[in-house]
């Protein structure tokens, strides 16, 4: 299956569906579903140091055999990782676990360290620093694309302010009932691609039994609706399985379309914590 590419600002052609691997072990487990992934027709891969299975995903990728330039790479710099050389360094590291020699996409993965209690705000500086490096590292074309992820816009527009670069990509949580408005329209205005992690509110959005019942109307499974949700949003969802049928069934999201209605319902879904 050959997937669709979305276009970014500055024309790199990116797969309008990516394989998540957020939550995914290194080690075998994360071997087998980036392999099984890639058998399947993905040609994204969306992974982070954060994650701590970038040696695996990488092992994978070299394993399939697959041209580099037909795969679509992104990963992030951790949270807590902020400034100008420390940027720098951890993407050397990054790209040392792949074994690749270059990034598709590289993010600064959250304007402020996991479980920090100060506002976003108190790292702006920290994150336009790391954001220097990452527009330096796009300019000697070690990164094809750079963004961020879980950034609002007046953390980007910081880093805009500070280097004249915005961002070709943000990476939010998006899902249905989660439609972030203002960050999407901000990305929209500025012509940044708004990928969403956790299209299914990491499992979540299956405790409404009325996602089943969409899916049986359309001949499809909850799953696949959430992505043809994200899809006609504009959107590049991330949707993550260890599961080969379903990593298989994440795909074949391009013989439907969701009506007009399904989509205000979805929009407005219940989504149990």
């Amino acid at each position: 299956m050959k997937i669709p590419n979305y276009t970014l600002r500055n024309n790199v052609l990116i797969p309008v569906v990516g394989f998540g691997t957020w939550q995914i072990p290194n080690g075998d487990t994360a071997y087998q579903a980036t392999l099984d992934a890639l058998k399947a027709g993905y040609r994204h891969i969306d992974t982070a140091a954060a994650y701590g299975n970038e040696e695996s995903i990488g092992r994978a990728i070299k394993d399939i055999q697959i041209a580099r330039k037909d795969i679509f790479i992104t990963s992030k710099l951790k949270a807590e990782l902020k400034g100008y050389q420390t940027a720098k360094d951890e993407f050397q590291k990054t790209i040392d676990r792949l074994g690749v020699e270059y990034l598709d996409l590289y993010l600064i993965h959250a304007p402020r360290p996991w479980g920090s209690s100060l506002p976003p705000n108190a790292y702006q500086e920290q994150n336009n620093e790391s954001w220097r490096a990452f527009v330096e590292l796009y300019h000697e074309g070690k990164i094809r694309s750079i963004g961020v992820s879980n950034f609002h816009p007046n953390e980007i527009h910081g880093l805009v302010e500070t280097t004249g670069f915005v961002p070709h990509v943000d990476q939010i949580y998006l899902c249905p009932g989660s439609l972030q408005e203002e960050t999407v329209a901000y990305g929209k205005e500025f012509g940044m691609l708004i990928e969403a992690y956790s299209p299914f509110a990491t499992g979540r959005l299956f405790k409404n039994p009325r996602i089943f019942e969409i899916a049986e109307q359309y001949g499809k499974n909850a799953g696949q609706i959430a992505i043809r949700w994200s899809l006609q949003k504009g959107h590049l969802p991330l949707p993550k399985s260890t599961h080969a049928e379903r990593i298989g069934e994440n795909l074949n999201v391009f013989d439907f379309e969701l009506s007009q209605e399904t989509m205000k319902e979805l929009d407005s879904f219940a989504v149990p914590r």
